[in-house]
């Protein structure tokens, strides 16, 4: 599908989203911040996981990292695929349902190897929950709010991770870290069968252009195939070189977020009760305000150029490098945290210009699937490797820095903001280059 499914048309429908379109994204944000705060509870309860299980700064890389990922990143596809040709909606409920069971079964892990098993399961269950909601609400929202509407559901990752760390670390410290998950687990099943009961199916396709709505001879649920699909995807150079420029940028991102914490207690001093107020006021303000302002300005500047979605993440990163460098070095939590604060939005700068992207790009039985894609390829580098490897890095600099190591492994990071730079204003190029020869 050509780029030309963003741009405005004679004819485009002129619906805008009702209450039911407002109460499934609420719905679904819901959902994505049940789904990011399971993901995330592991980071924020890694130094009493640690004092109970005995488990390395590595061994916690690999669960938050390569062992998650491996399970989510892969099973994405096929679910997509299932996705794309039967009911998104009960897809989506079934895998909350799954991953919420899981995180519920981490709490009663007595082992490293349970532990392990149980964050796998997480990972299966969430690969069903991004995908599908990226395509229920491309179709509930007609281009021109898409962006807006995508930027919204993305708030689901700040506030997962700041109700995370809130409610996390108060709980831990006051209970025990089992308590967490078990309690959050309980929330995302009761959340699965409202989802199942109370969100509708929407008509696919049914509030796009007529450039990219289906052709008489197709029905709107017509079947995509899957190797079709795949072929499009990495065949067409803009949805690779987005997939690609997202998952040097969540390198740093998903590095970050598993070993923060950590770092922050171990290594800057902060308590339980301190992570649980100000760094999480930091990731809840920031983050969400990077997903919201990034949305914005991409329904707006997307419409004078469509090199806007690359050359905005690379802004984004560009002024959030040094800041990040600044929240390493500094000598106190506090300095640490007002450091910190810029990046934690800046970071985010990439996440709805890439989702819109692909969305508007691709048919409209091809979304769930696209979405897949996308989050297949940056999470496969990005949430299997970034932590993965700031593990491994940590435990290697321990032997010369032992006070240290996690400080020493965050400088390792600093090189991949400047690669991820780079990709993204590549991609700007393709961008233009392909709005040309459309033109």
């Amino acid at each position: 599908m050509s780029g030309s499914a963003a741009a405005a048309a004679p004819g485009a429908p002129s619906a805008r989203p009702g209450a039911r379109a407002w109460f499934t994204l609420g719905v679904l944000c819901f959902v994505y911040v049940l789904n990011f705060l399971d993901r995330q509870l592991l980071s924020i309860l890694a130094k009493p996981i640690q004092d109970d299980l005995g488990v390395t700064d590595g061994q916690l890389g690999l669960l938050g990292g390569l062992y998650f990922a491996a399970f989510y990143c892969i099973l994405a596809i096929p679910v997509g695929w299932l996705a794309d040709r039967t009911n998104r909606v009960r897809v989506l409920a079934f895998a909350c349902a799954l991953w919420s069971a899981a995180t519920a079964a981490c709490g009663l892990s007595q082992s490293y190897g349970q532990l392990a098993v149980s964050r796998m399961t997480v990972g299966v269950g969430e690969a069903g929950g991004v995908p599908p909601s990226y395509a229920i609400i491309s179709d509930y929202f007609p281009s021109g709010t898409r962006g807006t509407a995508l930027s919204l559901f993305n708030l689901g990752p700040p506030i997962g991770q700041a109700l995370g760390v809130a409610f996390g670390a108060s709980i831990a410290a006051a209970h025990s870290w089992r308590d967490a998950f078990v309690a959050v687990g309980v929330v995302g099943i009761i959340t699965a069968v409202v989802v199942f009961l109370f969100v509708r199916e929407p008509r696919k396709g049914g509030l796009d252009q007529p450039e990219i709505a289906p052709q008489p001879q197709e029905t709107p649920a017509a079947k995509a195939g899957f190797w079709s699909t795949c072929r499009m995807f990495f065949a067409n150079p803009v949805l690779r070189g987005m997939a690609l420029a997202c998952g040097a940028t969540q390198f740093v991102t998903y590095a970050l977020l598993n070993f923060a914490t950590l770092f922050l207690m171990r290594e800057k001093g902060m308590t339980l009760p301190e992570v649980a107020l100000w760094y999480a006021l930091i990731v809840g303000v920031f983050t969400s305000l990077g997903m919201f302002v990034s949305g914005r300005l991409i329904d707006r500047l997307a419409r004078r150029s469509k090199a806007a979605y690359a050359w905005l993440p690379a802004v984004g990163l560009a002024i959030a490098a040094p800041l990040f460098a600044g929240f390493i070095w500094a000598p106190t939590w506090q300095l640490a945290l007002v450091f910190l604060a810029l990046p934690m939005g800046l970071n985010y700068f990439y996440l709805s210009p890439a989702v819109t992207l692909v969305q508007e790009e691709v048919r409209p039985n091809q979304r769930v699937m696209s979405g897949a894609l996308l989050l297949l390829v940056m999470n496969l580098i990005g949430l299997g490797l970034g932590p993965t490897y700031l593990g491994a890095a940590s435990d290697w600099f321990r032997a010369t820095h032992p006070d240290n190591s996690l400080q020493m492994a965050f400088y390792t990071l600093l090189p991949f903001y400047g690669l991820a730079i780079l990709m993204f204003l590549g991609l700007a190029g393709k961008i233009r280059r392909q709005a040309a020869r459309e033109a």
